[in-house]
């Protein structure tokens, strides 16, 4: 059989028709746009006492960690023997990072410094070596490496400390809130097995690439490390044998949660917080009697959301309306209540406000007007 090419045709005399010469179209090149470099969204937030005279190290060491919480050398150790500790934060703009090692201590967030300096976060730290005991009402929690350790901020506790190197997360409660494994949120509990194993494996990635991430990545860093604590929580509730200790604090974060998304109600009361949740008013006064009672809890929420709304630079809202808004009926007594709260108008609030993802070497005594790490606590909530 006669094959005849593809690119000829017979004519129709019989004779071979000239070849068809196919045209393309010539490759027309363009500039290409060179890939703008991506700008490194996060720089640290450093402290060191290493380049202190060793007689003043504990001392710096002190001050930098009091807006959280107060230390004591043990019984043996004299300050004169220095205290060399470092300590570096990241903001994600919805939690911190935050790693540090220091040589054998104790520590306490007592009622008082809880009162003194507010912040309604959740700690959460995995040792890399050391070990830590620490005690929030009776029961104690041991903390060694392979574990993640899960604690309030809001609570009073006391511990002591091996030399350690620790990683930690501090995020605002109301990141875990709206969820329905938020009210398995237990306080001062030791988190282990295979999923923790698996948050300790990210938080180390993340980590090593702290330098390389870009704005654009880190609401979805926060959103997996939020989505795998809550993931660690679920299952150790699971395993958990339920006791009434358990009961109360699934009330308790009920509560929390009800109070939450309903303070701009002016009809945000006991007797509706009792008939949501399902509780007494007995019950209901003994789980906040250590917030100075269910009242002042409510109002402390109230003013933690307006300073949120103050110190966010993209909200321009009057202080009156903010007030308003998170349920006060006074611009007078929200004054009042606010400046009593936080040592500081709401007006001098406005004036608080830190851009997100910045960090400074600094310490908290400056008063040059750089970021300090109580101020990244304080805003910490409304930087979500």
């Amino acid at each position: 059989m006669e094959v005849i090419a593809e690119d000829q045709v017979g004519s129709e005399d019989g004779k071979p028709a000239q070849a068809e010469r196919r045209r393309f179209p010539r490759s027309v090149k363009t500039a290409v746009e060179e890939p703008r470099p991506q700008v490194p969204a996060l720089r640290p937030l450093l402290f060191s006492t290493r380049d202190l005279e060793p007689r003043a190290q504990f001392a710096a060491w002190q001050t930098y960690v009091s807006p959280l919480i107060d230390i004591r050398l043990p019984d043996n150790v004299s300050p004169e023997a220095g205290f060399a500790a470092d300590h570096a934060a990241w903001n994600l703009g919805g939690m911190l990072i935050v790693q540090h090692t220091t040589p054998p201590h104790s520590y306490m967030r007592s009622q008082a410094k809880v009162k003194a300096n507010f912040v309604d976060h959740w700690h959460i730290s995995a040792l890399r070596s050391g070990r830590t005991w620490t005690e929030v009402d009776g029961l104690v929690s041991e903390g060694e490496p392979g574990k993640m350790e899960l604690r309030s901020l809001e609570r009073p506790f006391r511990g002591r400390s091996t030399e350690a190197k620790t990683l930690s997360l501090i995020l605002p409660r109301t990141l875990l809130s709206d969820t329905p494994a938020s009210i398995e949120i237990r306080n001062n509990v030791a988190l282990s097995g295979m999923l923790t194993k698996l948050l300790i494996d990210y938080l180390d990635i993340i980590q090593a690439n702290l330098a390389s991430f870009i704005a654009a990545d880190l609401p979805h860093v926060v959103q997996t490390l939020r989505d795998m604590i809550l993931t660690c929580v679920s299952s150790s509730a699971e395993q958990s044998v339920g006791t009434e200790h358990h009961s109360m604090v699934t009330v308790t974060e009920r509560v929390r949660r009800f109070v939450e998304n309903n303070l701009a109600s002016s009809d945000l009361t006991v007797e509706q917080i009792c008939r949501q949740v399902g509780t007494s008013r007995t019950r209901l006064y003994q789980i906040f009697e250590q917030e100075g009672g269910v009242h002042h809890y409510m109002q402390r929420r109230r003013l933690l959301s307006a300073h949120a709304a103050l110190s966010d630079p993209s909200n321009r809202e009057q202080i009156v309306d903010i007030a308003f808004a998170v349920g006060f009926s006074s611009a007078a007594h929200f004054s009042r209540a606010f400046s009593k709260e936080f040592g500081y108008s709401p007006r001098e609030a406005r004036n608080l406000t830190t851009p997100h993802y910045r960090g400074q070497t600094t310490s908290p005594a400056s008063t040059d007007g750089t970021e300090s790490f109580d101020e990244w606590l304080r805003t910490l909530s409304h930087n979500r």
